[in-house]
């Protein structure tokens, strides 16, 4: 019977257990992949000051056009058009202040300083009030303490 128990728990732990082998995805047929011709491509490489620019066109519409010189300012453009015919325009500069796109497609925070709400408002008038309580507290305290110490005379004992 006890062989039989075991043998029964052998079977059901090896059946629970996990594969131990993986196998790659099933090849799926995928549509053929679409080469988009360069239509221009113009590029002045780094000359000795450090001026390069460089000219690309596709022909599915995409522009890029970048241009730097010394210190390493850099300025250019990105344009494409989305499958839903909006076109995606981006002008850029990345100079000693970072890297400063525009385009009306990037989200713009909101104004700042934004409106501070009324009950912040009361909340800081609430500490100011408190902390000036506090402190003319300290202060009665401390006239008050100075008023009831006796005042020594130097020489005289205590």
């Amino acid at each position: 019977m006890k062989t039989l128990v075991l043998s029964l728990l052998v079977a059901v732990a090896l059946a629970e257990r996990p594969p131990l082998s993986y196998d790659a995805p099933a090849p799926h047929a995928s549509s053929p992949v679409q080469q988009v011709p360069i239509i221009r491509d113009e590029r002045v490489h780094p000359a000795a000051d450090g001026t390069y620019s460089f000219d690309v066109e596709t022909g599915d519409g995409m522009t890029r056009h970048e241009s730097g010189g010394p210190g390493g300012a850099q300025q250019g453009t990105v344009s494409f058009t989305f499958p839903d015919g909006q076109v995606f325009n981006l002008q850029f500069v990345a100079d000693a202040n970072g890297y400063q796109p525009q385009s009306p497609f990037l989200p713009v925070a909101p104004a700042f300083p934004h409106p501070i709400p009324a009950h912040a408002l009361e909340q800081i008038e609430r500490g100011r009030l408190e902390l000036e309580a506090r402190a003319r507290e300290n202060q009665r305290q401390s006239s008050t303490q100075e008023q009831a110490a006796p005042s020594r005379q130097y020489g005289q004992p205590q």
